[in-house]
């Protein structure tokens, strides 16, 4: 069995309201730093994979669409290591 990571970024859709990332910006801009005009919220996990077969690769996918990302309202990004 091969060891690999994933990194999984998951972010909202553009549209979407992300009123995190809006609450981040006024904090940014209360403490001064005027030149952030945008602010998007998101989170990241990273998977300890052990597997061998070809399909790993999908099957990540299929748990980010199924379990850590809505794909209704977000979309995800899978990094994976070698």
């Amino acid at each position: 069995m091969s060891n690999r990571k994933a990194t999984v970024y998951v972010r909202l859709k553009d549209g979407v309201l992300d009123p995190q990332g809006v609450t981040i910006q006024r904090a940014i801009l209360n403490m001064g730093y005027d030149m952030v005009s945008s602010v998007k919220s998101g989170r990241f996990f990273e998977l300890e994979i052990d597997a061998e077969d070809g399909d790993v690769e999908a099957r990540i996918n299929e748990i980010c669409g199924k379990l850590l990302a809505n794909p209704v309202i977000e979309n995800f990004q899978v990094e994976f290591e070698k």
